[in-house]
């Protein structure tokens, strides 16, 4: 009945506002304190499985709120028995204990037997041909190769499978006999001890390293190792538009693979070096142009660098600071389109700090044509007085 059953909250020892990750927090730690082949107490079986049921109400945001709502009536029948789309079976009568393997439970039944006896699938695998490590190489370009593309050369050294062997290490196939210290097994059991006392463990054949088999006969050409070590210039080309952080792939060019594995990848990362006037912002490119107040007020026509070079454009009459003019078309093509962005003039004036004799007198004459209460500053002060 639910009045038997626990609080869901007290099973696992968190509070009503627990987090998603404090409930499985504290749902790993419970289940490896309890799990029965960890924990060979009498009641350990049936505590393992209330932590369970209430890790699986819990952690599911939908069942945690009919829970919060309803308590343990939320999933029984009116009989009061287990309502079979509710939480009130953890195991959905999948054959009880088996169930718990399933899903975090997994997670931990490895972290604590990966290496031990039945877990012995790590050591087997090992035989098996795998793929090397990827390599990763950072090129540094300079601002301008990124938005106009160019060519790098890379030189690299790896290991390219023997064309004797093929990378089995043997002059002949038939040059292999199994193991006899491991029995061609590839890994050997020792007994090692551990938080919950002695157990086996299961670790690669230091005889033939995890392979099962030995070579009689070596290659007369790489001497048995499989491989011959390769320098090559690579030449990469970098497209037109690419930005920090881009990664290219060169398929086989990585650290070598394991049991005659094809190797891993070389890939290629791009750092691109900052520009001290232009500024990139996606495929925009913003630039500040400094202007007098007489070019401002005036207007002007005035050529202005791009990153394809100079255009002319112009300078309305009575632009302000901050203002900005869009040259469309002169940004960054974009890598997948090929389209390029807008480069964005950011207008800035600078106000001269030495004067002529004749330039103050024609400044005064320009100030004092004007009506002192219709000046700038006249406007913005008497806002005050409203």
């Amino acid at each position: 009945m639910a009045d038997q059953k626990r609080d869901y909250y007290e099973v696992l020892g968190v509070k009503k506002t627990a987090t998603p990750d404090e409930i499985k927090s504290a749902y790993r730690r419970l289940a490896k304190q309890y799990h029965p082949d960890l924990n060979k107490a009498p009641d350990a079986r049936e505590k393992f499985e209330e932590v369970q049921e209430a890790y699986d109400v819990l952690f599911d945001e939908n069942k945690r709120a009919a829970y919060d709502r309803y308590g343990h009536a939320a999933f029984q029948q009116p009989d009061g028995s287990p309502n079979p789309n509710g939480g009130g079976d953890p195991f959905g009568g999948m054959g009880g204990f088996q169930s718990g393997f399933q899903g975090d439970l997994g997670d931990i039944i490895n972290e604590f037997m990966s290496g031990f006896a039945g877990g012995g699938r790590r050591a087997r695998q090992s035989r098996g041909p795998r793929p090397g490590n990827d390599i990763i190489h950072s090129v540094r370009i300079s601002f301008m190769d990124s938005i106009k593309g160019t060519k790098i050369v890379l030189p690299v050294d790896y290991d390219e499978p023997c064309d004797n062997c093929h990378g089995s290490g043997a002059d002949n196939p038939k040059d292999f006999e199994s193991c006899s210290y491991c029995g061609g097994r590839g890994y050997v059991v020792r007994q090692v001890q551990s938080l919950f006392g002695i157990m086996d463990q299961q670790v690669q054949c230091p005889n033939c390293r995890g392979t099962g088999s030995i070579i009689r006969k070596k290659c007369h050409v790489c001497g048995g190792s499989g491989y011959k070590h390769v320098h090559n210039d690579i030449e990469v080309t970098i497209p037109a538009g690419v930005y920090t952080g881009k990664q290219f792939v060169i398929s086989g060019r990585g650290e070598r693979g394991i049991n005659g594995g094809p190797n891993g990848n070389l890939i290629i990362e791009v750092h691109v070096q900052d520009h001290p006037e232009f500024i990139r912002d996606g495929d925009n490119i913003h630039l500040e142009v400094p202007l007098s107040f007489v070019d401002c007020a005036l207007g002007a026509e005035i050529s202005v660098p791009t990153v394809y070079g100079e255009v002319t454009t112009r300078i309305p009459e009575g632009i302000q600071p901050g203002q900005t003019i869009c040259l469309r078309g002169k940004g960054v093509k974009n890598m997948r389109t090929g389209n390029p962005g807008d480069q964005i003039l950011h207008i800035k004036v600078k106000t001269p700090v030495k004067l002529t004799k004749k330039q103050k007198e024609l400044l005064q004459q320009f100030q004092q044509e004007g009506d002192k209460n219709d000046s700038i500053f006249a406007k913005w002060k008497a806002r005050f007085s409203k």
